[in-house]
């Protein structure tokens, strides 16, 4: 049994994270960060659940970049192939849910 005070936890650097859990070859995991990630493709589906703070997402489609502002409770789902890169606006919280291994 866990109890992780998601909106509290701060990492010592940006998108340090928390293993919560591990599910058949699926990580849950909490990310603290305040500066943007870098593009890419996961190896999979991930799903992006912003806690706290403002998280401006870009992802392209049909190669066109797009953007949208992610609020407290807000999630992301990028499908299999969606490139995209997370931009924090100051710190955010995230739950990110990944496979195993996934960048």
């Amino acid at each position: 049994m866990k109890v992780i005070k998601g909106t509290e936890y701060i990492g010592n650097r940006a998108w340090e994270a928390i293993n919560i859990t591990k599910m058949n070859d699926v990580t849950i995991r909490l990310h603290w960060t305040n500066e943007p990630y870098r593009w890419h493709i996961n190896d999979g589906e991930e799903v992006f659940v912003v806690l706290s703070g403002i998280v401006e997402m870009h992802y392209k489609k049909n190669q066109e970049i797009n953007k949208v502002n992610l609020y407290p409770g807000d999630i992301f789902h990028a499908e299999i192939g969606c490139e995209h890169v997370a931009h924090p606006q100051g710190e955010a919280r995230i739950l990110v849910i990944e496979k195993e291994g996934s960048i």
